[in-house]
């Protein structure tokens, strides 16, 4: 368990980013232009508590590439007179304050310009607890009604591109895993309510207990209040083997759903907004080279007939191995062979399967033909598949030539991430 007081200073800051990975020198970091004072409690379902502790270990590293400093914090009592020139944004975790000191303290922060994340827990009530400025006013829920169950990723639909925090996540973006909260209001009659992404439709069922399995509806998931600087997200239940207390997935597994937590937090905590990030050219050809092993995709033999195996092979500077991004709609595009700009990467059968083969296949619209490419930043990008959600793979992180690529679950892995170059 964390202190009641958790500061990471500059110093371990750069030791845990080398460790990490995330940057091999501290000149990586980036001036802290807002601070973030995160409240958990770490005692109600292991799920919850073990997003807690995930949390409070990967934002400090995120805050040092963002501009924010982060400090966790179990001592609700400095709710009671907290001010937004002390920290510009809170964070609520796990959990949400109880006494009538804390609730009092919050409510007078949010009015006097301070803002708010709240992730997935923080927002549940049942009769006994509610809290009514809390939950009606200011997030406008009312009770807890039902959840989804087990824990499961899902493909969520933005609902405003402009908001600062949607800027880079595309048309749909795939969420990590998580168990989905519904509520007593529906959120879209409420004037003061702005709904930033819900669960697109292609996601149902979303569940795998039948008897806590949604099929169909309108589930938003992330939204904000007009009236105040907010933003709250369903996620942050981790799947759990509750035998053993192991994780069994992580909040931060999604690229996407991080990068829209970064510029939520840039948003909220008056530190700038983060501009669109570069999409590919539609008129330039790249090379799409593998993060992991250097290798590029490939059309095997320089082939152009339908059924044309998509493999990885040493790059080679042969238009094989170049491709054109072309927008069709709602930020997907068509990813075209430069040997026949007609060929497009297919995703074979339409098949909805992990490891299901990829070829090259005439353009026809399908959504198993059209791949968003998600910025991860210095040039590299996972490349989303329309109608799975899934992600294009080198499976098996296999190193060598010849090796069909696939379509596969996105995990955030170096086997999905892959660096376009124009050739």
């Amino acid at each position: 368990m964390l202190s009641d007081r958790f500061r990471l200073p500059a110093f371990l800051l750069a030791v845990l980013l080398v460790i990490s990975g995330l940057t091999s020198t501290a000149a990586a970091q980036v001036q802290a232009t807002f601070s973030v004072l995160a409240f958990y409690s770490g005692t109600w379902d292991a799920a919850h508590i073990d997003f807690e502790k995930e949390a409070n270990q990967r934002f400090p590293q995120f805050g040092a590439q963002n501009g924010f400093t982060y400090t966790a914090t179990n001592n609700w009592d400095q709710l009671n007179n907290l001010t937004a020139a002390q920290y510009q944004v809170v964070m609520f975790l796990d959990d949400s304050p109880h006494t009538d000191a804390q609730r009092t303290g919050f409510q007078r922060y949010m009015n006097n310009g301070g803002a708010f994340f709240g992730f997935h827990v923080s927002a549940y009530n049942d009769a006994s607890g509610s809290w009514p400025w809390f939950n009606n006013t200011l997030l406008g829920t009312g009770r807890f009604q039902s959840n989804t169950w087990g824990p499961t990723a899902v493909t969520l639909k933005t609902e405003n591109r402009s908001h600062p925090s949607l800027v880079n996540t595309g048309a749909t973006f795939r969420s990590s895993v998580s168990e989905w909260y519904s509520w007593q209001n529906d959120l879209r009659t409420n004037p003061d309510i702005q709904i930033l992404a819900s669960i697109d439709p292609s996601s149902f069922p979303v569940g795998t207990d039948p008897n806590q399995t949604w099929y169909s509806g309108y589930y938003p998931i992330i939204w904000t209040n007009k009236n105040y600087k907010l933003i709250y997200a369903n996620f942050g239940h981790n799947a759990m083997n509750y035998e053993t207390n192991t994780r069994l997935s992580s909040t931060f597994d999604s690229p996407a759903q991080n990068q829209f937590m970064m510029d939520a937090l840039k948003w909220l905590g008056g530190g700038g907004t983060t501009p669109p990030v570069d999409q590919p050219s539609p008129t330039a050809w790249y090379t799409i080279a593998n993060k992991a092993n250097g290798k590029c995709v490939d059309a095997r033999a320089a082939g152009v007939a339908n059924g044309t195996v998509v493999q990885q092979y040493t790059c080679n500077g042969t238009t094989a191995q170049q491709y054109q991004f072309q927008p069709t709609s709602g930020g997907f595009t068509r990813v075209n062979n430069r040997n026949d700009a007609t060929k497009v990467i297919d995703v074979t059968d339409v098949s909805t399967a992990d490891n299901a083969g990829l070829q090259l296949w005439t353009y026809s619209g399908g959504n198993n033909q059209q791949w968003q490419p998600v910025s991860e930043g210095s040039g590299y990008f996972h490349l989303v598949v329309r109608h799975t959600s899934k992600c294009l793979t080198v499976p098996n992180a296999s190193t060598a030539d010849s090796t069909q690529l696939v379509q596969s679950t996105c995990n955030g892995g170096t086997s999905q991430s892959f660096k376009l170059t124009i050739a």
